[in-house]
């Protein structure tokens, strides 16, 4: 499979969500192609606005008009993406997108780096940072695109499925 890189779709202006649920819903029912369309993102940030002399923080878009994908690009998501509703087209020239590099993704905050494990579903697994740190549990699903596993752990005497980051995990 080829690798999946990060572009950049143009919409138009206020509709980058409704274009990102649009797309969330195509990945839904059509489940090739959650393996091709791994992530859609609307930049976020908390901007502090001054109004009637009160402080308040809100989340503005930080790019309007534009919504980022991380997939694997080939005719089938091309297709799907071009012709969601809201979505005027790729960013590059003519019709060929362009991935995002390396310098353009780490103001984002978009980590490329991908972590390997040594584990998979059904493993067991003990959490060595964060919240849930010495914690054990069974690895019920891996998602390689979010870079998460999710486990049961006991909460209240009930098995409760956490995610978890691959890089707060190691196998027992």
């Amino acid at each position: 499979m080829a690798e999946a890189n990060w572009y950049v779709v143009h919409t138009y202006s206020g509709y980058e969500n409704k274009v990102k649920a649009n797309i969330e819903k195509t990945i839904e029912n059509n489940k090739h192609l959650a393996e091709e369309i791994l992530e859609v993102r609307v930049p976020m940030q908390d901007v502090v606005e001054v109004k009637n002399g009160v402080k308040k923080t809100v989340q503005k878009k930080m790019f309007p008009g534009y919504v980022l994908l991380n997939m694997v690009m080939n005719d089938d998501t091309w297709y799907v993406v071009r012709n969601t509703r809201g979505v005027t087209g790729f960013v590059g020239p003519g019709s060929k997108p362009v991935p995002l590099t390396e310098a353009e993704m780490k103001p984002l905050g978009i980590k490329s780096d991908n972590v390997t494990i040594d584990f998979g579903e059904g493993d067991s697994i003990a959490v060595v940072a964060g919240v849930w740190k010495d914690t054990v549990g069974i690895v019920q699903k891996l998602d390689y695109g979010k870079q998460t596993a999710t486990i049961n752990v006991e909460l209240f005497g009930r098995e409760t499925p956490v995610e978890i980051s691959f890089a707060e995990v190691r196998k027992l």
